[in-house]
């Protein structure tokens, strides 16, 4: 029961998206002590998403490992459950959100970098953060939009 080099880049990939929401939160911004706190950026929420899919991704890989072979319908139907419910989210939230976020991001910065990303922001947040935040594997997902 090998590991698939897909299933490998999945866990990979949350725990880069968990490393990034750890290293965000931990920052002290002054809008953070505000009404919504970090939950009023979209990019916040669309990182939330994308670790939230990419765990169901890893969970969804592990149930079918650990499922592959056994007789078991109600596995099986489980199985289908959880892999509809990645597909869902894929399609309905993962997908678009991040598109979007990233596609208004860079269109403004390129615009204007003082309207969406001040440089006074530089002093809260590094720019390998920002970079992570706003380029991890977009090009991944404009290029195959049919999952991660």
């Amino acid at each position: 029961m090998a590991l698939v080099p897909c299933q490998v880049l999945r866990v990979a990939i949350l725990l880069s998206y968990c490393s990034i929401l750890c290293n965000y939160k931990a920052i002290e911004m002054p809008s953070h002590q505000t009404y919504g706190g970090s939950w009023k950026f979209l990019t916040f929420i669309d990182l939330v998403i994308q670790a939230v899919f990419f765990g169901i991704c890893v969970l969804t890989d592990l149930s079918s490992l650990l499922t592959r072979g056994s007789g078991s319908q109600e596995q099986e139907r489980q199985l289908k459950k959880l892999i509809s419910l990645r597909d869902w989210m894929l399609a309905v939230l993962a997908f678009p959100v991040g598109i979007f976020v990233v596609a208004v991001f860079w269109i403004i910065y390129a615009y204007d970098r003082e309207m969406i990303y001040p440089k006074l922001l530089d002093n809260f947040i590094p720019g390998w953060l920002n970079h992570g935040m706003m380029k991890k594997l977009r090009l991944r997902r404009l290029l195959t939009p049919e999952g991660p």
